[in-house]
């Protein structure tokens, strides 16, 4: 067996804000100290790559336009708005609060919508 990924954190000035978009946007139920548990597809798909140097965790979601006007109530901002990657992915990148760099894959139910 590979070796798996078992621990993510996301970083940030302000615990409470954190917890707050992150309940807000996703509905993770984060405790006071901001332990989170989340659910992960399985597998875990992932990229190696060169540009840029920078983590980026995918979440998906059933809706990214829907999404995006909550990344934006809650202090997020929208990098790159809802694009369809062609017969790959349809997804978006954003940054939370403390500038944190993600994305959204459009997701229904289990598989990524295919554009």
């Amino acid at each position: 067996m590979s070796t798996p990924i078992v621990f993510f954190d996301i970083a940030g000035p302000d615990l409470a804000g954190q917890k707050a978009f992150y309940s807000a946007v996703f509905g993770w139920d984060v405790a006071p100290g901001g332990q989170v548990q989340v659910q992960a597809q399985s597998p875990l798909h992932g990229l190696l790559r060169t540009d840029p140097a920078e983590k980026i965790i995918y979440l998906g979601v059933p809706d990214i336009k829907a999404k995006e006007a909550q990344i934006k109530a809650n202090g997020g901002a929208v990098l790159v708005p809802r694009f369809e990657a062609p017969g790959q992915v349809i997804l978006c990148l954003f940054t939370d609060p403390a500038g944190n760099r993600m994305g959204l894959v459009e997701m229904d139910g289990a598989p990524a919508k295919v554009p």
